[in-house]
């Protein structure tokens, strides 16, 4: 027990660094569920459209990014995109590929959503003369939000889980904190459990809006 306890006091000794990564991970995971959302919502409407050549386009750009590693993803933007020329830091490359993916994903779920919107609502709207960007902003996007909220709550925790493969590129982020403690304090169990509750800090009151949403 006591010995216990002293390595307890020994993670506490870090707990600027761990809070420093707590601070980055949050930052992270903001910024990727902002500009996911945004440019999802964009993806998504194109790939709902009628358009057949638009859709596909952006099906299959979502494809190739849902259906790669996002570690992999991580490390593209960072190490191959200097190479022609695009010199970003390790924060930079980091939110700029956990936004693209989270937009990948987001799109989908609101292409879904449009999709499930009743072909009637269309219908009537038109014939009361509106617009097809008035149709969209009036009577299909509100719809198709509300029945899309749940799922796209559930991405965002995705999300923030995720946005632990940015250690790799050296990012001072809440797991990198715990691989430096854990070179001070070699209990690797009682370490990533700590890291573990940060993460949890973070997804538990999205996991709390989630559930009250798919009970509305």
């Amino acid at each position: 027990m006591t010995f216990f306890l002293e390595q307890l006091q020994g993670i506490a000794q870090y707990y600027p660094v761990i809070l420093k990564g707590l601070g980055v991970t949050l930052a992270l995971s903001v910024i990727g569920i902002v500009a996911g959302t945004l440019v999802g919502f964009v993806l998504g409407i194109a790939r709902a459209s009628s358009n057949k050549l638009l859709s596909f386009v952006v099906g299959a750009y979502t494809d190739i990014f849902r259906g790669t590693p996002v570690l992999v993803q991580v490390f593209v933007v960072f190490f191959i995109l200097p190479e022609a020329g695009i010199e970003l830091d390790s924060f930079t490359a980091g939110a700029l590929a956990l936004s693209n993916i989270a937009a990948c994903f987001i799109s989908e779920i609101v292409a879904s959503g449009i999709r499930a919107v009743p072909v009637g609502q269309v219908e009537a709207a038109a014939s009361a003369g509106l617009t097809r960007l008035q149709q969209l902003r009036l009577v299909v996007l509100p719809q198709a939000t509300r029945m899309i909220v749940p799922s796209l709550v559930g991405q965002f925790v995705l999300l923030v889980k995720d946005s632990s493969v940015v250690s790799a590129i050296g990012l001072l982020d809440l797991t990198r904190s715990g691989w430096i403690v854990v070179q001070s304090v070699p209990n690797g169990l009682l370490v990533f459990s700590v890291v573990g509750i940060g993460y949890f800090l973070i997804c538990y009151p999205l996991l709390h809006l989630s559930r009250r949403l798919e009970k509305t």
